[in-house]
């Protein structure tokens, strides 16, 4: 049985190396987070040319996802964060873990990734997903 993840991360174009470095990370060392094993997935940049987004153009922004299955989450964050970005300020890392219906958006600042949107509700919040929708 899988367990998903939805992961997307942002970059500089400057960082290009480092995220194809990640997705190498994420597809043959990444530990998972129930199982023996590594390698939990990997990422595709999603906004080359040869993309398809709505709109007269194409995007101007460099993000890169995956589905990862099985990802010890917390050991991939750790990752993210000791990786030498060429601009930190810039790399934004979008998560949505199984059974959540909303990315936790983190953002490298002062050294440390952290995570700055949201933080509230959580799935558990009885006003999240009301009955009547």
């Amino acid at each position: 049985m899988s367990w998903v993840a939805n992961v997307m991360v942002s970059i500089d174009p400057d960082d290009r190396p480092n995220v194809e470095a990640l997705s190498e990370w994420l597809r043959t060392e990444a530990p998972l987070r129930d199982r023996p094993g590594r390698g939990c997935g990997f990422l595709r940049e999603i906004t080359a040319e040869d993309t398809v987004w709505g709109g007269w153009k194409y995007p101007e922004c460099d993000v890169w996802a995956g589905a990862l299955n099985h990802a010890d989450l917390k050991a991939v964050l750790d990752h993210i964060g000791r990786m030498p970005w060429r601009c930190p300020n810039a790399l934004q890392v979008f998560v949505m873990d199984q059974e959540e219906a909303f990315f936790r958006v983190s953002m490298l600042r002062d050294g440390e990734l952290r995570q700055y949107a949201p933080v509230t509700p959580s799935e558990e919040d009885p006003d999240f997903c009301p009955d009547d929708l």
